[in-house]
C-alpha cells in the first residue's frame, strides 16, 4: 500500500535504518560514558565502542582504523582537511586545485583559504559534468600542495574519474583529497586502490545520524599530517579535539557495516528503479537527463524540462512528494543551480531542473506514482 508523502531527496539526507537506531539506544542511557575516561568501566566501554565503530567505517573504505578521524559530519572533514593541509605544508606550497562544481564546504574554504594567501586554481567541467584530466595536469605547478576533487556531485550523482586523479597527484608528489559524501556507501569505494590520502564523508547520508561525520587521513605513503582546526584535549590524535559522540559514532559504524553488506544489491535495485523513472519521463521532448548518464551513482537523476519552472513544479508537488531542485532560494530570488551553470545550462534550463535521489526505501509503487504526478504537471503546462 502507497503512503504519503513519498521521499525522494536522499541526496540531502537518508532516514534512519532501525537496525543502525537500534545499535546506538544504549549509548544514550546505561553505556553513556566518555570515551576519554580511561579510569573506569563506563569510559572504557565507551572507548571500546568507538573502537569497534572506527573498524566498521575503515573497513567500508579499505582503510586502517587508526586512519579515520570522527568529525561532526563532511562539513567539518572539508574544512579539516582542506585548512589542515594549507596549514601543514605551508613551507612546500600555497596552490590548491578543485573544481567548480565541488560542494560548498569546499569551494566556500577554498575562498577563506585565498584570502590567507592561497592560490587556488578551479577546474571547468565539460556538458556532463567531468573534468579534463589534461587541464589538471596542465594546472600543476611547483607550488601545488594538494588537489581536491569530489567523488560523485551530490546535484548530478556524475562520477570523476578518480583513480586516474589520483594516479597524477601520486605522480607529481601532491596530495589528493576528494570529498566523497555522496559516493561512499552508495557505490565502492576503495582508499588505496583509489590513490586518495584525505577523504571526507557523513553519516546521515547512509541510513545513519545526524551530525556524525570522518575524514580519512593516509598514515603511510606518503604520511599525511594536519593542523588540527579545533584545539583542546588532543582527541583524535591530536586532529580533532572534543567530546566524542559515542552514540553517532556507534551508530555511524553500523551504518557502514550494513552498506558494506546491503550496498550491491541496494545499487542494482535502486538503477532499475531510477532507469524506469527517466524512461518514462524521457518520451517528452522538453525532457532531459543532466551529465553523464553512465558514470554517476545508481541512485541519482538530474533532470530539465524545458519551459517549465523546478521551483513551481515542486510547489505542486511537495504535499505528496519530496524532491529538490539544481536552484537554491535565497532571501526568495530564485538562483540557477551553479553547478549545472558550469556544465553550460542556460539559466533558463537550469531553472527547470529537478533532482531525484533514491533510497535504500524507495518503493516501484512510489516511482510509478512519481511518474503519474510529473506526467501531470508536463501535461498541464
Amino acid at each position: 500500500m502507497l503512503h504519503l508523502p513519498i521521499y525522494l531527496d536522499n541526496n540531502a539526507t537518508t532516514p534512519m535504518d532501525l537496525r543502525v537506531l537500534e545499535s546506538m539506544l544504549p549509548f544514550f542511557t546505561k553505556h553513556f560514558g566518555n570515551a576519554a575516561s580511561h579510569s573506569h568501566t563506563f569510559g572504557w566501554e565507551a572507548e571500546a565502542a568507538v573502537a569497534y565503530a572506527r573498524e566498521q567505517v575503515a573497513n567500508l573504505i579499505n582503510a586502517e582504523p587508526n586512519e579515520i578521524v570522527f568529525t561532526s559530519g563532511a562539513t567539518e572533514s572539508d574544512n579539516l582537511a582542506l585548512k589542515g593541509v594549507f596549514e601543514m605544508y605551508a613551507s612546500k606550497g600555497n596552490h590548491i586545485i578543485t573544481v567548480a562544481t565541488e560542494h560548498k564546504a569546499v569551494l566556500d574554504s577554498c575562498a577563506h583559504l585565498e584570502k590567507l594567501g592561497a592560490d587556488v586554481t578551479y577546474l571547468d567541467v565539460n556538458k556532463e559534468g567531468i573534468i579534463d584530466l589534461k587541464e589538471l595536469e596542465r594546472a600543476i605547478k611547483p607550488e601545488t600542495i594538494l588537489i581536491a576533487i569530489m567523488y560523485a556531485n551530490n546535484e548530478t550523482g556524475v562520477i570523476q574519474p578518480v583513480k586516474e586523479i589520483g594516479k597524477i597527484a601520486k605522480k607529481h608528489g601532491i596530495l589528493f583529497f576528494s570529498d566523497a559524501t555522496q559516493a561512499v556507501g552508495k557505490i565502492p569505494v576503495n582508499v588505496t586502490e583509489d590513490g586518495i590520502d584525505l577523504m571526507s564523508f557523513s553519516a546521515h547520508k547512509i541510513y545513519g545520524p545526524k551530525g556524525t561525520g570522518a575524514l580519512y587521513v593516509r598514515r603511510k605513503n606518503p604520511r599525511v599530517r594536519l593542523t588540527a582546526q579545533i584545539d583542546g584535549g588532543g582527541h583524535e590524535k591530536n586532529m580533532r579535539s572534543g567530546t566524542l559522540n559515542v552514540p553517532g559514532i556507534v551508530g555511524f559504524g553500523k551504518a557502514c557495516e550494513l552498506c558494506k553488506i546491503e550496498m550491491q544489491k541496494d545499487a542494482d535495485r535502486l538503477k532499475i528503479l531510477r532507469d524506469k523513472l527517466e524512461s518514462a519521463l524521457l518520451k517528452f521532448k522538453n525532457v532531459s537527463v543532466n551529465g553523464n548518464i553512465r558514470q554517476r551513482l545508481p541512485n541519482v537523476s538530474n533532470m530539465s524540462f524545458q519551459k517549465m519552472n523546478s521551483a513551481e513544479m515542486m510547489s505542486k508537488l511537495s504535499k505528496n512528494i519530496a524532491l529538490s531542485s539544481g536552484s537554491a532560494c535565497t532571501s526568495a530570488t530564485l538562483s540557477p543551480s551553479f553547478v549545472l551553470k558550469a556544465m553550460g545550462l542556460s539559466d533558463e534550463m537550469a531553472l527547470a531542473s529537478l533532482r531525484f535521489g533514491l533510497g535504500r526505501f524507495t518503493t516501484e509503487e512510489e516511482i510509478d506514482y512519481c511518474i503519474g504526478q510529473i506526467i501531470n504537471l508536463i501535461d498541464g503546462y
